[in-house]
């Protein structure tokens, strides 16, 4: 598979992962169910526009690879906030395996998109001798 497509995937699948993972968070109530989560939509569809009309150029790879870097951090902060574990409020509820699966699936294709940004930055023609 090329890595374009991989690119793609990986960076729709995280977006596809993050709108789970903000809708939980909602309603849950860690985040106030109010018109500052609308915000999310125009970086979703920023990322859209990068992953589908701007793959394989420089601005493409660059909006990808900051929104795939802040994708990384989502499931650090919760581990290290709010959110998991023994004392939290989703720790032992109906949802709690969700909740955990879609931090790991965020980290996971947040971080192998952050990967295939830096190897495409790394092997654009202007790099090459």
């Amino acid at each position: 598979m090329k890595e374009k497509t991989m690119l793609t995937v990986a960076s729709l699948l995280s977006l596809l992962f993050l709108t789970f993972h903000l809708t939980d968070d909602i309603v849950r109530g860690f985040e106030k169910g109010g018109l500052a989560n609308l915000i999310a939509v125009p970086i979703v569809v920023l990322w859209m526009y990068a992953a589908l009309l701007l793959t394989e150029r420089i601005s493409g790879y660059v909006i990808i690879l900051l929104l795939s870097a802040l994708g990384v951090l989502v499931p650090v902060l919760h581990m290290m906030g709010k959110g998991v574990g023994a004392g939290s409020r989703v720790f032992g509820t109906s949802g709690a395996f969700f909740f955990a699966w879609t931090l790991l699936a965020i980290g996971t294709t947040s971080l192998f998109s952050l990967i295939l940004c830096l190897r495409g930055l790394w092997n654009r023609p202007w790099r090459r001798p």
